[in-house]
């Protein structure tokens, strides 16, 4: 991302719809997994912080090592937030096997050429019995702009998530698409975008992540349709589709 973007997208992570509800929905799934280590706060990574609300989130349930590999993001989040993260690629983490109880990668691993080799790093870096927690965009058919702008290499399906995760020497516990309430109106205007392609201005990151932020209305009702999917998820429910998918497991 241009790092004029930056504050944009600082704003956008904790104001807008998509990223104020996921985070609640990841929270939760953080929750159940500290409750299963009670005796002792989790030592955690979060690899591919962005500007940082994610490892402000789990810095509540462990201690937190936030990892970015873009180093004017680095700088950004030092001079914005009390983060202090470590500058490296997921594919070559800077630390010694069996270092983390849970091992976070949100929206990461699409960026990421080698997915397989990141997936083996998260696993070597994870205890015996430690979790890894991921989120990917689902599903290629739903490429656009947003992808090219965000650097994306991919998108998943659950077969090809499974087929990444095992190549990485990590075993699934629980795998569901989420963003599913949403998918339908979500998947139409993206194909509509790729009919009536929308400008871009100099001004903005072009991402999709702009829609709906002039209206208070529209972000507050997206926002509660999106959230409504939590206790599914919460339960280990599995959804049919959606925009994204989540997996949380361990290492084999």
């Amino acid at each position: 991302m241009d790092p004029k973007f930056y504050k944009e997208y600082y704003e956008l992570e904790r104001s807008h719809w998509w990223f104020t509800a996921r985070l609640k929905i990841l929270e939760a799934q953080v929750i159940r997994l500290a409750k299963e280590r009670p005796n002792r706060p989790l030592r955690i990574l979060n690899a591919g912080v962005a500007t940082g609300a994610t490892s402000e989130m789990l810095q509540h349930y462990g201690e937190v090592i936030s990892l970015e590999y873009d180093k004017d993001c680095c700088a950004f989040l030092e001079e914005k937030t009390a983060l202090r993260p470590v500058q490296a690629s997921l594919t070559e983490l800077p630390f010694a096997d069996s270092s983390f109880d849970l091992v976070c990668a949100f929206d990461v691993i699409e960026h990421i050429d080698d997915d397989a080799l990141a997936c083996r790093e998260m696993a070597r870096v994870l205890t015996t019995d430690g979790t890894y927690f991921i989120t990917v965009p689902a599903f290629g058919f739903l490429w656009s702009n947003h992808d090219v702008i965000n650097h994306h290499f991919r998108r998943y399906t659950r077969k090809t998530l499974t087929e990444t995760l095992n190549k990485g020497n990590l075993s699934q516990n629980y795998t569901s698409y989420f963003n599913f309430l949403l998918f339908f109106p979500i998947a139409s205007l993206r194909l509509l975008q790729r009919i009536i392609p929308k400008a871009k201005t100099t001004q903005t990151s072009g991402s999709d992540n702009e829609i709906f932020q002039s209206s208070n209305l529209i972000n507050k009702l997206l926002y509660g349709i999106f959230i409504a999917e939590k206790p599914w998820l919460q339960r280990k429910k599995n959804l049919p589709f959606g925009i994204s998918l989540l997996s949380i497991g361990t290492k084999k």
